[in-house]
This record gives C-alpha cells, structure tokens and sequence, in this order.
C-alpha cells in the first residue's frame, strides 16, 4: 500500500465507468501523477452524476462496471504504476435502500434501525413527502403517495414536506439519512467493500466526505485507521480562517480548501479591495460589510430549513429554540469538537464563548449544555453547525455579497482581500507533508482558471468599473443579481448562453433574494433567462481578451505553487489545462481525454502541470520548505520556495501580473539567489547558479521550474 505522491480526480457517469478510467492509465501516466483519485464507487441510485446518494454499501456501482470492472481497471492502473485513493461517504446514505425499508417495516425492532439516527415518536418516524391533499393509495403491501413507495403498514407517519423530518439528514436534503457509524457494527457493514478493496491491495487510500456530520469524527478515524492498515487519509474538512484541523484527528490531513484559498489570495491585490466593495455596493445597493450578510443569511435558513434539528435541539438541551436558532447563527466555524464525557477543549471553549457574546443572555444556559451538558445535546449541536454554514455561507451569503467572487470559495472569506507572501510562507511550513492540495474541485464554486481572470479585476477596478456600468446600463435586470452575472460571464467567456442560463438560475435560487429552490417564480425566471440571452450579446468577451494575458500568469503561477509545495497535489479532471467551469453541475461535464491543447494557455499549463508533477515523483514527499527572497524594485511581485535539504528543487511563480507590467523597465535589475549547487531550468532548458536576474531567469515565462542536476 502506496502514500501517493500526487492524484488525479476523476468524476464517475455511468457514461464514463471504471473501463473508460483504464483506457487513460497510460495519459494520466505520462502526466505524471501517481494515483487516480476516484469519486464514490457504491451502488448509488442509478442515474446519479456524483455517487454520494449511496443505496448499497455491499455491491460497487453496476453502472461503472461493478467488481468485476473495478478489478480489471485497477489492473490496467497497475500496470502503469499508478494507485487508487477512493471517496467514500460514512455520514449518510439515499433513504431509498432495503436497510431503511425494513426500519418502516419493522420500526424500533428492527435488525437494521441502529443503522440509522432516528428520533422515534410512539414508535413511529417522521417522512417529510406530502405536498398536497392527494392521499396516499393501499396498492397490496404497499402505500403509494405520487413517486414515494411505503411499506403497508408501516411504523412511519407521513408529514408535510416542509416540516422536516425525524431522522438526522445531510443538511437539508430528506432524501439523504443520516448513518451511525460510531456504532462498530454499522461502520464495518457500511465499509465491507472498501475494506475488502484495500486488503487486497486495490486501493491505496481514503477521501472522507463530510466528517463534521459524524457524531464522533475522532473515534470513527481511530477506527478507520486501524482496520484500514493505516492507509493515506484525507477529510473534507472545511477550515475557516486561520483554524487548524484537529490535532488528535488519525489522518494525513484535509482535502485542500485551506489550500486553494491561500493559494488564490496570492495573486489578488488588496489595493483592489476598497474600489471594487464601493463598485459592488452601488451596483446592488449590498452593504459594504460582509459580516452582518453572513449574519442575517444563516438566520436565515435556520428559520427556512432546519427547524426539525432545532426542535430535536430543544428536547436534548432543555433550551428554547430561539436561543438554539441564535447561538448557531453566531457560530463561526463548521464545528467547534467537544466529546461527551471529557472536558471540552480551550480553543472549543472560546469559539462557543465567543459567539454567546454576541448573542442575547438568554443564551447562557445553552451554552453551558453544548459545552458540558449531555451527550446528545453536545453532539447534537455539534452535528447542527455544519449544515448551518454550509447553507447559510456557502450556498446563500456567498451568492449575496460577492465585489470579487474569486473570493467567494468553500472556506473563503470574500472580504479578505490578498494573501501577503510572508504569511503563505509561514503556512507552508506548518502545513502537513501528506496532506491534500488542491485549487480545483467537483465542489468549487468556480474552477481555477475562472478564478485567475477574476483575481486580475482586483489590479484594474477603474476599468472593469467602466465596463460592467456600460454592460448594466444596456442590460438591466436584478440589482442583486447582475453583478454577479457579469463577473462569470467575463470569467467564463466563451460560456454557451444555456450554460450561463443555468448557473444563473443557481446563483439565484441559492441567493434566496428573489427566487429560491422552495419558492419558485415562473416570471422572475423567465426574465432571468431574457436577460442571459441579451447578456452574452454584450461585448464581455472583448473584456476577456484584455483580461486574458494577465490571467495566464496567474493561472500558471498559482498551479506551479500548489503542485509544488508541501503537501499531495491533486488535478482535478481536465484542469491540467484550462478548465472555465462555474459551480456543479457546470464543473462536473465530461472531460474529453486524452487532452490535446488548443491555445497557448492550454500548451503553457499543460507543460507546467507535467513538469512539475514528474519532479514531485522524484522529490521526497516531506522534503522541507525554504523561502526565497528576490531583491530588487519588483520583488514584491514574485513568489519563490525551495524544496528538499540539497535543495533539490525551486518553484518561481509571478504574482500581481498588471502591475508588473505596468513597471517602467518591467523586472529592472529584480534577481533571486538560488541555493547553492548547479540548475536546470525545467521549463526552457536553461542552466543557472548563484544569484540570476529574474529577467534573464523567466524570459517570457511567467513562471519557472528547477531541478539541480549534480546531486
């Protein structure tokens, strides 16, 4: 069993199965990664497009090639020294399985109702389906209501769909129950096929989706990690901030969201941050601070979404649900972990402590409940956050206050305006050698190449000022809405007026202002789509073009430092070239392989990715991190790191592009002192020493890639 030293993601179809994965082991070879990074492999419902609506955990999906294809696949993957690192879902599963069918048959005496988080109420469970005053139909010894199927009778009551229901979900979605997998039996029931893959050597390591849905991530990693040999792990943790992932977690580290937005403010200029906030607010009449939006949006969907878990929270706690309602708003993180029956850490103490103070007094007695109370009410509450900033920041503040919505990622902060140089440094120094990096997911908000044309608005305000006023005075719509239009349109240009059309219709049923996914508005939509069809008739593209040269040079930077620095790179399908996807469903489109260029842009990221992701395989995966400091009138403009004790290696990326170019003399007499020993320029073929004028060091290139070669 292999750590890998980089992965390459790919998104499963049933059009596109563990057969077609075997047919690019030899691309992805070539590439340079070491592991194929799948997502979920277990039967899921059949027409599903990303696999986490898992049905049976006992069968790999029959739409990919079942066991038999797998095998077969991993086999062809071997074959070109490449492993598999798998996305596996422990904290739910779709409520269509015979598991949960025999809990409604058989209620609490059920062989199967520990599999579940339940909360029974005179032996029945609460399914939030009815939608209107059609009855449910006695059809033999089933109960048939419009599409649901029911066993007849049943120990289950069926409920206004609004009301939510009486089971633990994954956020807000029914349809997705919540699994206990911090009971030994079910963990090992749900992970029988996974197991199995990595006893026989199959698979390499873990992707585990959503840990803070868990009521004991912890406990259940010590698990994992013992019966799993000790494979690589990684978990989707999101960090806010400067947050640290649990010390005491038994894992190699996240998935890389803290990484990808580290990685992306180095290239944004916070000189752009006043001019473009005053931009934003004019435009859409938003206030300036991003604070009391986030504030009012996750009270927001509380209110809308999740009374089921507040009522549920009052029970455990004993506390009214408007002080519940109150103290999660205030909560600034994902989960502040506290176990039942030990002392609650310090740092978890003065989140929990921090937010109260924000809050009314009569909060106080719920504080001391999620902090030393019982266990359900701690972990409880504790399981409540993450939905609440997962809808409240990601799928609903981020969609409202967006002046630079490169910003506006899972785990961002959109008034954080740049990432100084020192501060990366200091980060990746401390990061772990095995954890994820990324700047691409099925996840992201926006793909990384849509991100590099965003971040250069943060160096021309003025301009992109006069041209999406002239855009918005031609095609007026939504205040709350244009803004946002303009920025992907340009960012994603050329988009397919259906493809713009349909991220819209998102972007506004996310941002819950007009329109929501509860609360549709035939009209509104209408207009939406009137208004994309004269959108893209706009000369946005001629903006792209201006914005394009510039962007390169952050794209390529930004993807030769996260390839680079500590940590294992992943490669989201397609990115190793451009990639100008807006959020899922839009990022998650088949890729075409094996990828062949089509501009410059493609030809220069693709040399880059391959470059530096061959070195990684020739570089020690915990080979220390040095900084490199230029000297010179442009040195504030560069990025520069060592790599290994030799060194072995050293990255070069080129930041804030538009000033640079602006310089009178452009890198003037700039230069960077390499390490001692003898160089070789990956990237053009030049050999260097000593101290190098970054001039004669990047030519044309924006970036550069060295290896010394007399080690």
């Amino acid at each position: 069993m292999s750590r890998p030293v980089s992965t390459y993601r790919v998104q499963l179809t049933p059009d596109f199965g563990f057969a077609q994965v075997g047919e690019i082991a030899g691309y992805l070879r070539d590439l340079g990664v070491s592991h194929v990074y799948l997502s979920p492999i277990l039967q899921a419902t059949p027409a599903s497009l990303h696999g986490y609506d898992v049905t049976d955990h006992s069968r790999i999906r029959e739409e990919f090639g079942g066991a038999k294809g797998f095998r077969e696949m991993a086999e062809r993957l071997a074959a070109q020294d490449l492993g598999v690192i798998l996305d596996i879902v422990p904290n739910h599963m779709n409520t269509t399985n015979d598991q949960f069918w025999a809990v409604l048959a058989d209620g609490p005496d059920s062989a199967y109702a520990s599999w579940f988080d339940i909360e029974w109420v005179d032996g029945k469970v609460a399914l939030p389906v009815v939608g209107d005053d059609v009855e449910p139909v006695v059809d033999g010894d089933v109960l048939r209501y419009h599409e649901h199927v029911f066993p007849y009778p049943g120990h289950y009551r069926l409920v206004d769909w609004r009301q939510g229901p009486g089971y633990r979900r994954f956020f807000d979605v029914s349809t997705l129950i919540g699994l206990r997998v911090e009971d030994p039996a079910v963990l090992f029931a749900t992970h029988e096929v996974i197991f199995w893959l990595l006893d026989e050597g199959l698979v390499d390591g873990l992707r585990v989706d959503h840990p803070d849905g868990l009521a004991d991530p912890r406990g259940y990693l010590d698990r994992l990690r013992t019966r799993a040999g000790g494979a690589w792990t990684v978990v989707e943790k999101i960090l806010i901030g400067e947050e640290q992932l649990p010390a005491d977690w038994a894992c190699e580290g996240t998935t890389g969201y803290d990484v990808l937005n580290r990685v992306n403010g180095l290239f944004v200029d916070p000189a752009g941050k006043e001019p473009l906030v005053e931009l934003f607010t004019r435009l859409t009449g938003q206030p300036g601070d991003y604070a009391p939006v986030m504030a009012r949006a996750k009270r927001e969907v509380i209110d809308l979404f999740f009374g089921a878990e507040i009522r549920r929270l009052a029970r455990s706690t004993g506390c009214e649900p408007e002080a519940i309602a109150e103290l999660l708003a205030a909560m600034p993180v994902y989960r502040a972990y506290v176990g039942p029956g030990e002392p609650p850490p310090p740092e978890s103490v003065a989140i929990v402590e921090q937010a109260a103070a924000t809050c009314a007094s009569d909060v106080r007695p719920l504080v001391e409940q999620v902090l030393y109370g019982p266990a359900d009410a701690i972990t409880r509450f504790q399981q409540t956050c993450g939905p609440v900033m997962a809808k409240g920041v990601e799928d609903t503040a981020l969609y409202r206050w967006y002046p630079l919505s490169c910003l506006n990622e899972v785990g961002g902060e959109p008034d954080r305006f740049g990432v100084p140089v020192e501060h990366f440094h200091d980060f990746c120094r401390d990061l772990r050698p095995y954890t994820m990096t990324t700047l691409s997911t099925h996840d992201t908000k926006r793909s990384e190449d849509v991100r590099a044309r965003l971040s250069v608005l943060s160096e021309m305000p003025e301009e992109w000022e006069r041209a999406v006023s002239e855009w918005s005075a031609a095609v007026p719509f939504d205040p709350q809405l244009d803004y946002l239009a303009w920025q992907n349109l340009m960012a994603a240009w050329p988009i397919s007026c259906e493809r713009f059309t349909e991220y819209l219709l998102k972007a506004a049923r996310e941002a819950k202002t007009a329109i929501s996914w509860i609360n549709p508005d035939p009209g509104y939509e209408q207009r939406l789509r009137d208004f994309a069809v004269a959108a893209v008739k706009q000369p946005v593209g001629e903006f792209t073009e201006r914005v394009d040269g510039f962007a390169m040079v952050n794209s390529l930077g930004a993807k030769l430092v996260q390839l680079m620095m500590p940590g294992v790179p992943d490669v989201y399908q397609g990115n190793e070239m451009t990639d100008f996807s807006l959020v899922d469903p839009d990022n998650r489109r088949p890729v075409t392989f094996e990828r062949t260029p089509a501009s410059a842009w493609d030809e220069a990221k693709l040399a880059v990715t391959t470059q530096a992701l061959r070195l990684r395989r020739r570089l020690d995966p915990e080979a220390p991190y040095t900084p490199l400091q230029a000297e010179g009138e442009a040195a504030e403009h560069m990025i520069a790191f060592a790599r290994g004790d030799a060194p072995q290696a050293v990255a070069v990326a080129t930041r804030l592009p538009v000033r640079l170019a602006r310089r009178a003399g452009g890198w003037g007499g700039t230069t960077l002192t390499l390490p001692p020993g003898s160089w070789r320029d990956l990237l053009t073929g030049g050999r260097y020493t000593g101290r190098i004028p970054l001039a004669h060091l990047l030519g044309r290139h924006p970036v550069a890639l060295l290896e010394r070669h007399d080690l």
